[in-house]
């Protein structure tokens, strides 16, 4: 079984613009929260960067 990764807290602010797309994409379905999708986000960037 895997064990889960320690999370940490981290407030950000964001232009409102961005807000509503997060909300769009929880809304349709395809993140179940903002913070899903923001992990997510953040998490393909760095395996991207590391891939350069």
């Amino acid at each position: 079984m895997a064990m889960r990764q320690k999370s940490n807290v981290v407030n950000v602010r964001l232009p409102e613009q961005l807000v509503k797309w997060l909300d769009s994409l929880v809304e349709q379905g395809i993140y179940a929260s903002r913070s899903e999708a923001v992990r997510d986000f953040c998490r393909k960037y760095v395996e991207r960067w590391r891939n350069e």
